[in-house]
């Protein structure tokens, strides 16, 4: 992401936060894994979404009209001894020449300089209980502030939550972040073609888990989340995350895995027939789940709601599980019974972004939100039969399936970020036919 992407979104920040305020954003803490051991650090979004500064100890301060320099970083020093160890830092100076601050000042420094920013700001911009260590410190300075306002110190008087306005912004993704997201879906799209090459019965659920994070990593990517590979009733599992089991021939497996590129997620869901051929049962309610799918994606236009893409794949849904047997009766009544819900208990999509779940209110006020060019989001219906589903047919007893794509909203046609990936069954089966 270019540095002038991240100086466009402070800007826009800044003039909804108004002259007098303050904004100030820690980045994500390192996370202990074990003794000795940590997780990969990933920064926090937010601090990410108006910084691109990529290091932890780090904190983000923003001063509308300030003629000093609106934005400010506090960064940990050089420190030759640690940066042996743990790799090299920014420092103050780095943080200005690379990274845009107007200016910086060593982490440590923070207790000292920080009370003087926030006095004369009348309105405080902090996310409240993301970070609760740095929650006492912001609320120490802000009281020792106001403990000095009888001598006639002007401090701030109200806390604004600062993801209301920033997770707005986040919701409308700009040219440059539509195309890294682009970019982190090709990757994923070839790491699911990888899976569907090695799959034959008797590998494992965790061998094709591999060969998705094996081609993220070859990518300078990471997942976005734990892949999931259910094969058989594994898939009927929603979040299902051994992926430990043997498949076998004659079933399906269900792959949900998305690589992250420069902290942008994408997100699939494809199933397929371990063998390579779908069972005409499997066939069956795939069809079902895909005509479910592609009339989502049809309702993802701008002026729709979010929930018209649900809608249609719930009403396709209901119909197909009709004309299996799984139903019976008027239409209109089951979907408005919930009669589906059995075989079908999730939303059709959510949010997708820098967050796999990304920021975003669905509603507005008691409204469903109106879908407008740049949202982003996922369409990923589903049909998942359990082995003990007594109102089932037999035939689709331990039958899961899901198809999932990354879609933008457009000014025209939906923008289906994954479509190079094969969903069609017959495309499925010649795939697999030509893998070896």
């Amino acid at each position: 992401m270019k540095p002038t992407e991240f100086a466009k979104r402070r800007k826009q920040l800044m003039r909804m936060m108004g002259r007098d305020a303050i904004a100030i954003l820690p980045a994500a803490p390192i996370r202990k894994r074990n003794a000795g051991t940590e997780y990969p650090y990933r920064q926090d979004s937010d601090f990410q979404f108006l910084s691109g500064f990529p290091e932890p100890e780090a904190v983000a301060v923003l001063l509308p009209h300030r003629p000093e320099g609106e934005y400010i970083l506090f960064v940990r020093d050089r420190d030759p001894t640690r940066e042996m160890w743990d790799g090299l830092r920014a420092g103050p100076e780095g943080a200005v020449a690379r990274y845009g601050a107007d200016d910086a000042f060593p982490f440590a420094d923070i207790d000292e300089i920080l009370p003087g920013l926030l006095e004369s700001r009348s309105r405080v911009y902090y996310t409240m209980g993301l970070h609760p260590e740095f929650d006492q410190r912001v609320i120490g300075w802000v009281n020792g502030l106001r403990a000095q306002a009888k001598h006639g110190m002007h401090t701030p008087q109200e806390f604004v939550a600062l993801d209301h306005l920033l997770h707005d912004m986040r919701l409308y993704k700009s040219r440059d972040e539509i195309g890294v997201m682009r970019r982190a879906a090709a990757i994923s799209v070839t790491a699911h073609q990888r899976a569907m090459r090695l799959s034959a019965p008797g590998v494992t659920e965790y061998q094709l888990a591999a060969e998705i994070v094996h081609e993220f990593h070859r990518n300078q990517g990471v997942s976005a989340y734990e892949p999931i590979v259910g094969g058989g009733a594994n898939a009927c599992i929603l979040h299902y995350r051994e992926n430990a089991q043997p498949l076998r021939d004659g079933d399906l497996v269900l792959i949900d895995a998305g690589c992250e590129l420069d902290c942008y997620a994408s997100d699939i869901t494809r199933t397929f027939p371990v063998n390579g051929r779908f069972t005409p049962a499997q066939r069956a309610l795939y069809e079902v789940v895909l005509a479910a799918q592609l009339a989502a994606i049809e309702q993802c236009r701008p002026g729709n709601h979010w929930n018209d893409p649900h809608d249609a794949a719930v009403r396709t849904i209901t119909q197909g599980l009709v004309s299996l047997g799984f139903l019976s009766g008027k239409l209109s009544k089951l979907v408005k019974d919930g009669a589906y819900r059995e075989w079908f208990m999730h939303r059709t999509g959510h949010w997708l972004g820098m967050d796999v779940h990304d920021v975003g209110d669905y509603k507005v006020g008691d409204a469903w939100r109106v879908l407008e060019p740049g949202m982003a989001l996922t369409v990923e219906p589903g049909i998942y039969v359990a082995p003990g589903s007594r109102q089932a047919p037999k035939e689709f007893r331990g039958i899961g399936i899901r198809i999932e794509d990354d879609v933008v909203i457009t000014r025209a046609t939906p923008d289906v970020l994954t479509d190079g990936l094969v969903k069609d069954p017959d495309q499925i089966e010649r795939f697999m036919a030509e893998r070896r």
